[in-house]
């Protein structure tokens, strides 16, 4: 039977990391296509740090809401109103390429190392406050890492498909990029068939197993 009181309280512990994972992964990409010539996300008002430019109702909340219901909270996905990026207005496209689509999962590690620190903080505030506290450093740390590891999946149209075809010779990243159409039902076949999961979960135990001994969490 399902728990409405615990489900309450799951998500609003989750809400703060979860929507602040998916929102400034692509703000991250907007300020770093800015950086290297491309103003476009800069111009819709997309580069910014207010998650409401940035939530997709269905990907940002209806998303991780059904996975919180049906999953009791132990894993978290989601994703938001991607940036747009106009890759041809880059000062150098395809090397520029690389540094736009890694900043989304960059900011991912940031914020794993930033939910890292709020663990640690919880051992020493009152005990009131220490418990959600650590709650919601646990969600955010799982959910930057599987963000992280995902988008690094060498998969266009994802950042990790992306960085790909930035590092391979012109002709075969011309062929690579030819899947970018088929990304997403690729990815849909990996999630339903298990293979997605079996990829990554090993990846993103030992991402935050790395942060968690890094920041003397054990």
């Amino acid at each position: 039977m399902l728990d409405i009181n615990a489900l309450i309280q799951t998500i609003a512990i989750a809400a703060l990391p979860v929507v602040f994972a998916i929102t400034l992964h692509e703000a991250a990409h907007g300020y770093a296509a800015r950086h290297f010539g491309d103003p476009t996300a800069w111009q819709l008002g997309r580069i910014s740090l207010n998650p409401l430019r940035h939530i997709d109702p269905v990907g940002t909340v209806l998303i991780p809401l059904a996975i919180l219901i049906f999953s009791a909270g132990n894993f978290l996905f989601g994703y938001a109103k991607p940036v747009p990026v106009d890759f041809t207005r880059l000062r150098q496209p395809k090397k520029d390429m690389l540094w736009v689509a890694a900043a989304g999962p960059a900011a991912n590690l940031a914020m794993a190392c930033f939910w890292a620190l709020m663990f640690k903080l919880s051992w020493v505030v009152p005990d009131f406050f220490a418990v959600p506290l650590a709650r919601m450093a646990e969600i955010g740390i799982i959910i930057n890492c599987v963000l992280m590891v995902l988008n690094l999946l060498p998969l266009p149209p994802l950042d990790g498909g992306r960085i790909a075809v930035s590092l391979l010779p012109h002709r075969l990243a011309w062929q690579f990029s030819r899947i970018e159409p088929w990304g997403f039902p690729i990815l849909l076949v990996l999630l339903f068939t298990g293979i997605l999961g079996d990829i990554m979960n090993p990846l993103v135990l030992f991402t935050a197993h790395a942060i968690e001994f890094l920041f003397g969490l054990y």
